[in-house]
């Protein structure tokens, strides 16, 4: 009995590639190869079999050699196709000069016939180039001549790719209804068994990240598993790489969060094997999302950097990282910055108003959180997807009980709220039960809003996100110590801020930092308790206090700034802390105080420098003391529409 594989190792090659038994195929065909009996079709099919055994470079070099002996054999039309998949696969690498180029030669050989299928594929390639310029009107009529050519010259795989990318350029454009359509169908021609292994990979990771810009995680579940059962059927590799951190986000959605960052990790791993180098920043992207939630700050902001230096901008995370740092005016400015670079996509558009809603709302500036909460409601509309309603629900929600609704803000609350459990999204409906919760105290049903709260903690630590958790406990503290429903009060609010501090870290060490920050936590509260402070919610590097009238703040403040200058001299370094402190009436709830009046005075802190006191005008004239100040003029706070006279105490 013959042995095929001496026999003819390019039928051999080729059955195995059909089995799927990449690696039977691989060795056959580099054996022949190295034995120098390939010609162009045999170099074809080994670059199929080194693409599928993780080969990259050897790719490249095989398809090199079948151009070239496409030539040398007069098979132009198969040379012409050999050089749109090394601009393909150049492509994927983010090569684009030697992309260019190679797309260059098949497009100067597709001249010689109209016929040739490669005309179809550089149709489809055209409507990419568009597609990455945002240019989805032109996308989608390249797309749609691709899909007339494949109809001629029966290209099921040119067809499913031309389609899938059309439905997901009407997508991006808002027309959700029609574009799932499209996108609905080609999942089910991967599933059905038929597609190439490569187009079926295109079309699944396609899917699921469209998918995951619109939200619709319900739907990117069903195919995935539909599409892991065919992958076992079939012994395909489950696409590794891009499709890993699409999964890695959908296991981050379902509170999966261990899980999500191997599943991203993973993907690091794998896609620098196939040179797929672009999918490295949203790799990095999922694992700072998993350790922002987690509370490890650090290890969030060393994802997203890397995320950024491979090109991709790890938005809304890092402007929201921002926030859980206490640094409000950067994640502010951070946010704008990217709705600002967002462009015509509207689903990317949608998160990032998301995320500028609640940066708003901790900021204190209700104007760009009803801002936000408009343009989201008008976008949402054009979008079939659960978890984007509920995004524009909790804004709107929290808009409406800052604006003292509380009646209407619970029905859009929980709303929010059914809508992420739907789709069993649990941090996030935890996140909206907090909102329930203080929606509840302001219509007076306390004992409803300790039921949310504790619910809220307890998803929190089921999932070990502890920030969100102890957020959670704090606000169920309140509730079970039998905290007052919101109450207006008149007090003096102080907001002090550590500045410069890398400086100094590097000057003194870690160690001595840390016992740096232990000695400032303690003199500060202590000086804060001296004069009847009550020191509110977190701020990051510094502290919020109220303190019952304008004198006891603002003495308390030149006792804060006498001690660290004390401390310097004493110990030859010491922190630079800028205070600033403005007085007026908030709405109190248990232990913490809210409002304009409050966000003032933080505006007023985050224009003092180190070392200095600032205040408004109005709360140092009202005071008699020992201390001179001078009047600096008058300052434009974001968020409020008159100037505010400022001055600054002269405490040394």
């Amino acid at each position: 009995m013959s042995d095929t594989r001496t026999d003819d190792p390019i039928a051999t090659g080729r059955d195995a590639l059909e089995r799927h038994e990449w690696h039977v195929a691989y060795d056959t065909l580099a054996e022949a190869d190295r034995a120098g009996s390939l010609p162009g079709e045999g170099l074809d099919l080994l670059a199929w079999a080194a693409y599928w055994t993780a080969r990259p470079d050897e790719t490249i070099g095989a398809l090199e050699r079948a151009y070239a002996s496409y030539l040398q054999e007069e098979n132009r039309a198969s040379a012409a196709m050999a050089a749109f998949r090394l601009a393909e696969q150049h492509g994927m690498r983010m090569s684009m000069p030697q992309a260019q180029g190679w797309a260059a030669k098949a497009m100067r050989l597709a001249d010689e016939d109209p016929g040739w299928s490669v005309h179809g594929w550089l149709m489809w390639m055209q409507g990419l180039m568009s597609w990455l310029r945002e240019d989805y009107e032109g996308a989608i009529d390249r797309y749609d001549e691709a899909l007339d050519f494949a109809a001629q010259i029966g290209d099921r795989d040119l067809a499913a790719m031309s389609l899938h990318d059309k439905g997901h350029a009407l997508c991006l454009q808002g027309a959700v209804s029609e574009g799932m359509a499209l996108l609905d169908e080609c999942m089910a021609t991967v599933v059905g068994g038929e597609l190439h292994p490569s187009a079926a990979g295109y079309v699944y990771c396609g899917m699921i990240g469209i998918c995951s810009k619109l939200g619709d995680y319900g739907r990117a579940t069903e195919w995935t598993e539909s599409t892991l059962r065919w992958c076992e059927r079939h012994s395909v590799p489950a696409f590794p790489g891009v499709c890993r951190v699409h999964r890695a986000e959908l296991l981050r959605i379902h509170g999966s969060l261990e899980e999500a960052e191997v599943e991203a990790l993973a993907a690091c791993e794998e896609l620098p094997r196939y040179n797929l180098y672009a999918g490295l920043g949203p790799a990095n992207y999922e694992i700072g999302e998993v350790r922002r939630r987690l509370g490890d700050l650090a290890g969030a902001q060393e994802a997203y950097a890397r995320a950024d230096g491979f090109g991709y901008r790890p938005q809304p995370g890092l402007s929201l990282l921002r926030l859980a740092e206490g640094k409000i005016p950067a994640a502010s400015a951070g946010i704008q910055q990217a709705l600002a670079d967002v462009g015509g996509n509207h689903c990317a558009r949608v998160r990032l108003l998301a995320a500028q809603a609640e940066i708003a709302f901790a900021g204190g500036d209700l104007d760009s959180a009803i801002s936000a909460a408009d343009e989201l409601d008008s976008l949402v509309g054009r979008f079939d997807a659960t978890s984007l309603r509920a995004m524009a629900a909790f804004a709107r929600g929290a808009v409406l009980l800052a604006q003292g609704d509380a009646a209407a803000a619970l029905r859009l609350l929980q709303r929010a709220r059914g809508a992420w459990q739907e789709i069993d999204a649990p941090y996030e409906a935890a996140e909206v039960r907090m909102r329930i919760a203080q929606a509840h105290v302001a219509i007076g049903d306390e004992e409803t809003a300790r039921m949310e709260a504790r619910s809220a903690r307890q998803t929190f630590e089921e999932l070990a996100t502890r920030p969100a958790a102890e957020r959670a406990g704090r606000l169920l503290g309140e509730l079970a110590s039998g905290a007052e429903r919101p109450e207006r009060a008149g007090r003096a609010f102080m907001f002090t801020d550590i500045v410069r501090s890398t400086d100094l870290i590097g000057v003194i060490g870690d160690d001595a930092w840390e016992d740096l920050l232990i000695w400032h936590d303690r003199t500060l509260r202590s000086l804060f308790a001296s004069h009847g402070g009550e020191v509110g919610h977190p701020t990051g590097d510094g502290f919020f206090v109220a303190f019952a009238h304008a004198g006891a703040a603002l003495r308390c403040a030149v006792d804060v700034q006498r001690a660290l200058a004390e401390h310097r001299r004493s110990q030859g370094f010491a922190l630079m802390v800028r205070i600033g402190i403005h007085a007026g009436e908030a709405t109190r709830r248990g232990q913490d105080y809210g409002g304009a009046e409050v966000h003032k005075a933080a505006r007023i802190a985050a224009m003092a420098g180190g070392g200095e006191i600032l205040a408004s005008r109005d709360t140092v004239a009202e005071v008699e003391m020992d201390v001179p100040f001078a009047e600096v003029g008058e300052a434009s706070l974001k968020g409020f529409a008159e100037p505010v006279p400022l001055a600054r105490v002269q405490w040394r």
